[in-house]
């Protein structure tokens, strides 16, 4: 396939609707002129792969981008950095254009790890609007390895500025799925995700984490919550599995800055990530 690919849709105020609705937030005031919220791009410009194109797993084997470095390989989403140079604004087209920037193989405790890095910028109206840099990450197939147990240790000792908790659910896990187009069948399919992959559980969305954690930083800046400047970067830092509430915190952080994290019904922090507002 081509090293770069582009989509090209009309944005609908349907998916972030139905966003709102799946989380329990405030869908975005769209007759005002807002544009999408911090990281709600993800349910748009979507990736439909072929039915005949996917793996065992779900994910594309063919076809995709990425295009996984070897076959038979596990896949697992790790992080990345977020810049919004401009709102992006639903009843009008967009473009996503996306490549792979990097790719590296290095040793791990399972065996080789193979880091690659994809960027997506958004265009609307002739212009960059979103620059999205996502790092995924792939291992042999088998039984997972040992997972870090997360932290326990809070971010700081401040009263959060705002949180938002969700019941991670199957529901919520199988519904978030469809409206990101995600076949990843360690999200909805327990046999699947325990007898092959070895987790004892579901694992909640690594995307719908970042996205909680936006919108915990939407709640605490009410008033940056569609400006232009505004930049996020995320990290996954543990398993997150069904069955419990899941809650994101902003705080306040150095530099006039937002440090979030996602905690499960425990509160071990599974997530954590770094918000800095428009100057």
């Amino acid at each position: 396939m081509s090293d770069i690919v582009e989509v090209t849709e009309y944005l609908t105020a349907a998916p972030s609707t139905a966003l709102a609705g799946l989380l329990g937030v405030e869908s975005p005031a769209f007759e005002s002129g807002a544009g999408l919220p911090l990281l709600w791009h993800w349910v748009y410009l979507l990736d439909r792969t072929p039915q005949a194109e996917l793996g065992s797993d779900g994910h594309p084997a063919r076809g995709g981008l990425p295009t996984p470095p070897g076959p038979g390989l596990r896949r697992m989403f790790a992080g990345g950095r977020v810049s919004v140079r401009r709102p992006l604004h639903v009843e009008r087209p967009a473009t996503r254009t996306s490549r792979v920037a990097s790719s590296v193989t290095k040793p791990g405790r399972s065996g080789p790890l193979t880091f690659v890095t994809v960027v997506h910028e958004i265009s609307q109206d002739g212009a960059i609007a979103v620059v999205d840099e996502q790092d995924i990450v792939y291992r042999a197939a088998g039984p997972a390895a040992s997972p870090p147990a997360g932290s326990e240790v809070g971010i700081s000792s401040a009263t959060p500025l705002a949180r938002v908790t969700v019941r991670a659910d199957a529901v919520l896990l199988f519904r978030f799925s469809a409206l990101t187009y995600n076949a990843h069948r360690i999200h909805y399919d327990r046999d699947y995700a325990r007898d092959v992959e070895g987790y004892p559980g579901l694992l909640v969305h690594g995307p719908l984490q970042a996205i909680l954690m936006a919108e915990a930083v939407r709640a605490a800046q009410p008033r940056d919550r569609h400006a232009p400047g505004q930049r996020f970067e995320y990290r996954l830092s543990a398993p997150l599995f069904d069955g419990g509430d899941v809650t994101a915190v902003a705080e306040t952080a150095e530099n006039d800055g937002l440090q979030t994290r996602v905690e499960d019904a425990r509160g071990i922090a599974t997530a954590s990530g770094r918000h800095v507002r428009p100057r």
